[in-house]
């Protein structure tokens, strides 16, 4: 076991997505010494996100270029990128001890947790086994695979809009598969995509099954009535909402029933000193980049305070 327990960190951030790279930036303006811990690479689901049009300051940004700007921004202020996975999470004597997957562990006098969420899965015959052959939960990542072939889209939230407003730039079709009779977005972003000639939407339509033997031949759905049809596609991408990555800290009684953070005052500190939690790990009504950057904003102020406080005891 790597043991890097007497290489003091002033504030570990653990997850290097919008909220977390914030944090960071305001950290290490503030002198501290601060390092991201992140298991797989900077700007979270903004790097699987084609085009960005929400965010202040850029009529529209491409998600790649957005994290690696605020990457660059961080690692100019001498923050420290350990690319590694967090499992626990242990406040002992007044600091915090993260347990890595490779058995590292790291020591803090102060973490911010924000490390988001995960897409969830739909749960249904062929989705496991056609993983990575057609089933898909980043259009970024694979959509380029399916040009001029039908897809399917299933969610009726933001994730699947903008997913897919991006799959019909080359895609030959989009059944957009919605569980209710309405979508979760702005008049105008479902107007936009509504227009695209290509996108036919389908509301009040379950899928059942994901069929095929290789790899993603087609596809079952189920109206409100109650029939079942197959729609012949070559890849689906389901965004279906998603779940907290809460796990390190199971024990700690600071998550609500769903699992998110709720214990967080206005600093967004935990009932823990020392531990905060920014982004979409928390319990909150909006998730969206804007709104992880001004909790990162936040967290890594009030984890500098905090040092600030310990320091002057």
């Amino acid at each position: 076991m790597k043991n890097l327990t007497n290489d003091m960190i002033d504030v570990l951030i653990v997850g290097a997505g919008p909220a977390g790279l914030t944090a960071a930036v305001y950290a290490a303006r503030g002198g501290a010494k601060t390092v991201i811990l992140e298991k797989e690479f900077p700007g979270g689901k903004m790097v699987k996100t084609d085009l960005i049009e929400n965010y202040p300051g850029f009529e529209s940004i491409q998600g790649p270029d957005l994290s690696n700007k605020m990457y660059e921004q961080a690692v100019k202020l001498n923050t420290e990128f350990i690319f590694n996975e967090a499992q626990h999470i242990k406040p002992i004597d007044k600091i915090f001890e993260v347990h890595c997957l490779d058995g590292t562990i790291l020591k803090s006098r102060a973490v911010i947790l924000a490390t988001g969420t995960k897409e969830n899965e739909l749960g249904i015959p062929g989705e496991e086994r056609l993983y990575g052959k057609g089933v898909s939960y980043c259009a970024v990542c694979d959509g380029a695979f399916h040009k001029g072939k039908p897809v399917a889209v299933v969610g009726g939230g933001y994730s699947a809009v903008q997913e897919g407003t991006y799959l019909a730039k080359f895609v030959g079709k989009i059944y957009v598969i919605v569980r209710k009779n309405y979508f979760r977005v702005d008049n105008q972003t479902l107007k936009d995509f509504q227009n695209l000639p290509n996108v036919e939407i389908l509301l009040e339509t379950v899928t059942t099954k994901i069929n095929g033997t290789e790899k993603v031949e087609s596809i079952t759905i189920k109206d409100a009535n109650g029939v079942e049809r197959d729609l012949e596609v070559s890849a689906i991408f389901p965004y279906i909402g998603a779940n907290p990555l809460t796990k390190t800290i199971e024990g700690l009684q600071l998550t609500n029933h769903e699992g998110y953070v709720n214990q967080t005052d206005e600093k967004l500190e935990t009932s823990i000193p020392g531990l905060f939690a920014a982004g979409d790990v928390r319990a909150k009504e909006l998730r969206q980049i804007a709104t992880a950057v001004g909790d990162g904003s936040i967290a890594g102020q009030m984890a500098l305070d905090f040092l600030y406080n310990i320091r002057k005891k």
